[in-house]
């Protein structure tokens, strides 16, 4: 298995936040391995606006887990 996380330390609160949407990202991936499926729902979700605000929680919950590593609120 490949390491693809070998950290949390980000050099910007930017970098961090694009860590956030990868660890979010990472996480559909593992959650539904099948591409096809994956692709098939985005529509779905895409013009819902309640799975839109779902998606923006989860990033915001790994961000505030980056920014703790970082201790970017010091």
């Amino acid at each position: 298995m490949t390491t693809w996380l070998a950290t949390l330390i980000t050099k910007t609160p930017e970098e961090g936040y694009e860590l956030a949407v990868k660890l979010s990202r990472v996480a559909i991936k593992m959650t539904q391995q099948d591409a096809g499926v994956r692709e098939k729902l985005r529509a779905d979700y895409a013009n819902n606006s309640d799975a839109l605000i779902a998606t923006s929680q989860v990033v915001a919950t790994h961000f505030a887990t980056v920014a703790a590593a970082n201790g970017y609120w010091r």
